[in-house]
């Protein structure tokens, strides 16, 4: 990330903080508390307190766990780096230390992260007894959630180039498949791994799933893969991501190999056509709630229901805003720069289950699809 790039969030983050009367947010990526906002602001891996200041003339404070990292990932970043040492790797002596030595007067709004435990709440009003102290949920952190979900062209082109190893990888996954060359779950699970790796990835986005037809019908296979046979008949699902410079790709396969019987050969009929339902309709200013309500109507028709959401965003987080659901809570409309999946399925405990996934962005021209994940048919 370029200093450019990351002061441009900055500008846009600290105009929100005035408007709000916040003087200093802080962001925390630590076990138990993951907040991987810290890496898009400055491209340090994780394990660190950021502490963001809204005067403009003060400079972002990175508090690393491992400062040797943070000076090789965070050097171009705009931003202080603090080894977290001098704070004895205790939060609330550094946000002590930090209010100090930005002179932020008493009185002064300050804002920690909404998934901080009342016990520490409480330790961080006893460490700032003359501040106050603000823990909300649709305050400073959401609000980054919100800038989350509109990427740049830096990031979208990252997204491009993860999105062509990820199909890369289903090409050669395809294959191998065909081929008969995995004879367990635990097979593809590693196979994915290993070429993830092989080929410049971080690893992958999140714990892969594989599930041959016998654990098929859950949505997401528990455990995540095992033992198993895997491309005997019937219906597989394999979802998987790959995580490249920080953001993940997110797509699921379905593996349909014969003989099947009329309701799985249905089920994969009603996820195809409501998948291309979806893509025909996603566009610049639809609200997402729409989109999923129609996928729902698709399936009413045919007596059948999603048990899930249509899709969501991705990035740094394999689930991120904005949200593709029917509840009526979801008021997220469909913007340029958004990267998101559309992963219809279906699922049954005699038949299996079936689900098709891929990554898409917005962009001046529509609608680009991203990965090239499909429903593998396998005869008899």
């Amino acid at each position: 990330m370029t200093e450019l790039r990351f002061s441009k969030q900055h500008d846009n983050l600290t105009n929100y903080m005035s408007s709000e009367g916040i003087r200093l947010a802080l962001f925390q990526d630590f076990e138990g508390m993951r907040d991987p906002t810290i890496r898009w602001m400055t491209r340090h891996p994780g394990d660190a307190l950021l502490f963001v200041p809204s005067n403009i003339i003060d400079i972002p404070i990175l508090i690393p766990w491992d400062v040797n990292m943070a000076q090789q990932y965070a050097k171009d970043s705009y931003c202080h780096i603090v080894p977290y040492t001098d704070f004895e790797r205790n939060p609330y002596k550094a946000i002590k230390a930090v209010v100090d030595n930005l002179n932020i007067p008493a009185g002064s709004r300050i804002e920690i992260p909404p998934t901080t435990s009342y016990p520490s709440f409480l330790r961080f009003v006893d460490a700032l007894p003359d501040h106050d102290i603000i823990c909300r949920e649709d305050g400073i952190h959401f609000y980054t959630q919100q800038m989350r979900a509109i990427k740049d062209p830096e990031e979208i082109e990252i997204y491009r180039e993860a999105s062509r190893i990820t199909n890369d990888v289903i090409a050669e996954l395809e294959k191998q498949i065909r081929r008969g060359a995995f004879a367990t779950e635990v097979d593809v699970a590693l196979f994915i791994e290993r070429e993830a790796r092989i080929r410049g990835c971080e690893g992958t986005g999140f714990e892969t799933l594989v599930a041959g037809p016998k654990r098929s019908f859950g949505i997401h296979a528990f455990p995540t893969y095992t033992g198993e046979a895997f491309g005997t008949p019937g219906l597989s699902i394999i979802d998987f991501g790959l995580k490249y410079r920080g953001y993940t790709t997110d797509v699921t396969l379905t593996v349909a190999k014969g003989p099947l019987n009329r309701t799985q050969e249905r089920m994969l009929t009603l996820v195809e056509k409501a998948y291309n339902l979806a893509v025909s309709m996603a566009k610049e200013g639809l609200a997402t709630r729409e989109l999923a309500l129609a996928v729902d109507a698709h399936f009413e028709k045919a007596k059948k229901k999603m048990p899930h959401a249509l899709g969501h965003g991705i990035g740094m987080e394999a689930h991120e805003a904005p949200a593709i659901r029917s509840r009526s809570d979801n008021e997220w409309i469909l913007q340029q720069g958004m990267v998101f999946t559309l992963e219809p399925g279906l699922y049954d405990p005699v038949h299996g289950g079936c689900r098709l996934e891929n990554d898409f962005v917005l962009t001046e021209q529509g609608l680009e699809q991203l990965t090239k994940a499909q429903i593998i048919r396998i005869p008899e």
